[in-house]
């Protein structure tokens, strides 16, 4: 773009901090952001240091992250600090997280995200009453989480399901699936990520409810109904969860299947034990 003596300008770096944060290229951001005012005189503005603060957090930086964040030259948005929660979900920091969730119920006081994150990093550190104490508070202001459902399409028709589903036709079929990939993946190597369970219960619950979420519903039932050699395409309403994400590597992988997640975040390619988000998302 440069040597063809076309000027980057504001909009341009969001789109390259963006490509960054969601393909784990932290110098190449780096470079770039302090590029913008050193180089070409451009003063970042939320959306690039949300991107940026996402980056450094995906790559586990978060006291730096979290520096940047004080270093901010505007005032940082809502954005801003869902960036910052959103890696502090994926590195389970707890401390971090409830701050940045503080402020997202000040500047967002209806939105569900924050209530949900933080009340997932609490049942991820074993804080269980602290959890239930944020699902009182949601239902004390009203605010109601979306539903997590998947679906997929066979034979014309959408199939639709949600966590611990029953009212397939094809259930007990899919169930028995499930029961089949689980113990396959586990020979595999395996191990159901507990932290992902949202409420305290004893272990064989737990990794019962992580089987039966409606992701892997919808994969059973690709697995039972799409034919060998074709690819398996599945939509996710909600950002696919991480027990999900990696049952799904092991899964294309010793099944031989090509598996579309789309997800409330990108498109997941599941191909030999690998997704194209390279586990950024």
């Amino acid at each position: 773009m440069i040597s063809a003596g076309i000027a980057p300008d504001y909009i341009t770096f969001i789109g390259l901090l963006f490509a960054c944060s969601h393909t784990g290229s932290l110098e190449k951001g780096r470079s770039y952001f302090n590029s913008m005012d050193n180089i070409h005189g451009i003063k970042p503005g939320a959306e690039h240091y949300a991107c940026m603060i996402d980056l450094l957090g995906r790559s586990g930086n978060l006291s730096e992250a979290k520096q940047l964040l004080d270093q901010m030259d505007v005032e940082p948005d809502a954005t801003v600090w869902k960036s910052l929660l959103g890696a502090c979900r994926m590195h389970k920091e707890l401390e971090m997280g409830e701050m940045a969730a503080k402020e997202l119920f000040e500047l967002e006081p209806k939105n569900s995200m924050p209530y949900v994150m933080l009340s997932n990093l609490y049942s991820a550190a074993g804080r269980w009453e602290d959890a239930a104490k944020i699902r009182k508070l949601m239902k004390c202001r009203g605010i109601s989480k979306e539903p997590g459902s998947s679906w997929t399409q066979a034979n014309g028709k959408t199939h639709t399901f949600v966590s611990e589903d029953r009212s397939h036709p094809m259930m007990a079929r899919i169930y028995s699936k499930i029961d089949e990939v689980i113990a396959l993946i586990k020979e595999a190597g395996y191990v159901p990520d507990m932290s992902f369970v949202l409420h305290d219960m004893e272990r064989e619950g737990k990794e019962l409810g992580l089987a039966y979420h409606s992701e892997k519903l919808a994969l059973a039932f690709g697995l039972l109904v799409v034919p060998s050699g074709a690819v398996i395409r599945i939509y996710k309403n909600l950002r696919v969860c991480g027990d999900c994400h990696t049952a799904f590597k092991y899964i294309s992988s010793l099944y031989d299947r090509h598996i579309v997640l789309r997800d409330s975040n990108c498109f997941h390619h599941f191909v030999d034990g690998k997704c194209s988000c390279g586990d950024y998302w």
